[in-house]
């Protein structure tokens, strides 16, 4: 699913646009299923950490849920990239990873991330925390 939007939603929008990024088409399926249950979230799809940047500077988003392992720009570049643009470095970043080892962790919420969960996940933890980054009531 695709949406552009230019600008700000309207005040009182209740719409919160994310976008999902891992070069898996069943990962971006697996992890929209998992914010499906929340009618306020719209999500966009990536397949590459270059198709992200190309959409993060043409649409505005208000979360991005992003793999670290991409054969052209991977996510840490993505997260550096992020955090180095005025209208973005405050973007909520969700990193859904394989990596469990403490120096990818680390480096990544040193770049800027602002969560870090492993594969496998569940269903309520990527859409709590992204509810929770969003500020939404649970």
């Amino acid at each position: 699913m695709c949406s552009f939007r230019s600008g700000k939603p309207e005040k009182g929008s209740a719409l919160s646009d994310i976008l999902v990024v891992d070069d898996s088409k069943v990962m971006r399926d697996m992890i929209s299923a998992c914010l499906r249950p929340d009618p306020s979230l719209v999500v966009t799809h990536a397949s590459s950490g270059l198709e992200a940047i190309e959409r993060l500077s043409l649409q505005r988003f208000d979360a991005l849920v992003l793999d670290l392992n991409m054969p052209d720009i991977g996510g840490l570049e993505v997260v550096e990239f992020v955090r180095s643009q005025d209208k973005l470095k405050e973007l909520p970043i969700v990193i859904v990873t394989t990596r469990s080892d403490d120096g990818s962790r680390e480096r990544v919420l040193a770049a800027g991330a602002s969560k870090y969960l492993t594969k496998p996940f569940t269903p309520e933890s990527i859409l709590s925390e992204v509810r929770a980054l969003l500020g939404v009531p649970r």
